[in-house]
């Protein structure tokens, strides 16, 4: 996909953010490679990864599945990661001039599902400090905020405040290392905030700040919901691991340099722009 973001953006978009913190882009990547995304769904939900969370293997309704990290080992991921064009929208909003890519996550949730997921604050999670930090969520289903497509407390990530990190499954897992201030019960005082939700088709992109606020119903629709969100470290982004952070890239599988630029070409490669000019 060869988009020109920055001159395919509104000036709306730009805005809603660099003021919201999140911005919906219609029809973002292409359907082929939202093909492959989905014949990968059914392949991990049949032999899942390394990196899982899954709340029923057994089910087939009611089911809340996410897998991360398989840029290295499924080449439908790598070709999303390299060709899809999102390396270039995330860095355009950022008002960045580069991309490294961070991990991608794939989230399922079939139909049925009443796990939530909850409100947080994606920064806290990972091991990196910065304001031009961002990911890219991008529907392979088409999905209502009533089948869990998700939501944003509006400039919550001007809020200036480092949430602490919680299991999703409950459990006490890394998150319990970390300590610090916890993100606010939304749903408790839904009134108090400006919250956003956004439905969307398959291909239509929600870009957020790490430092946004956000979360999602479950899953009351008919038919699965399944994204593809890329994560994205912009100029300013630091090596800053920390206790409680994502232990699936530590100190020992990078060359960054805690406090400095994540200038580690194998483990977050830069993808936009590319370093020789050409996709990678």
């Amino acid at each position: 996909m060869s988009t020109n973001w920055g001159t395919t953006l509104t000036a709306g978009q730009c805005r809603a953010y660099a003021e919201d913190g999140v911005v919906h882009v219609p029809n973002a990547v292409d359907s082929d490679l939202l093909a492959e995304i989905d014949r990968l769904a059914d392949r991990q939900l049949q032999e899942p990864g390394p990196w899982v969370t899954d709340d029923g293997a057994e089910q087939t309704d009611g089911r809340l599945f996410t897998t991360r990290y398989l840029w290295r080992s499924e080449p439908a991921v790598r070709r999303f990661v390299f060709e899809s064009g999102v390396a270039g929208l995330a860095a355009t909003l950022m008002g960045s001039t580069s991309a490294r890519f961070y991990f991608d996550h794939l989230l399922v949730k079939e139909p049925g599902t009443e796990s939530p997921t909850p409100w947080h604050q994606d920064i806290g999670y990972w091991p990196f400090l910065g304001s031009k930090i961002c990911s890219v969520w991008v529907a392979c289903t088409g999905a209502s905020v009533a089948e869990s497509s998700l939501e944003f407390v509006r400039g919550s990530h001007l809020w200036g405040c480092y949430f602490a990190p919680e299991s999703f499954t409950g459990e006490s897992e890394w998150t319990a290392d970390f300590e610090g201030e916890h993100c606010p019960d939304i749903d408790a005082a839904r009134r108090d905030y400006d919250i956003v939700g956004f439905d969307v088709e398959p291909g239509d992109a929600l870009v957020f700040s790490a430092w946004t606020v956000h979360g999602a119903a479950g899953n009351a629709g008919t038919h699965r919901r399944t994204a593809l969100s890329t994560r994205w470290l912009g100029d300013d982004a630091t090596w800053s691991p920390h206790p409680g952070s994502d232990p699936s890239v530590t100190q020992a599988d990078t060359t960054a340099v805690p406090g400095e630029y994540p200038a580690d070409d194998d483990r977050f490669p830069l993808v936009w722009p590319a370093s020789d000019g050409r996709t990678p």
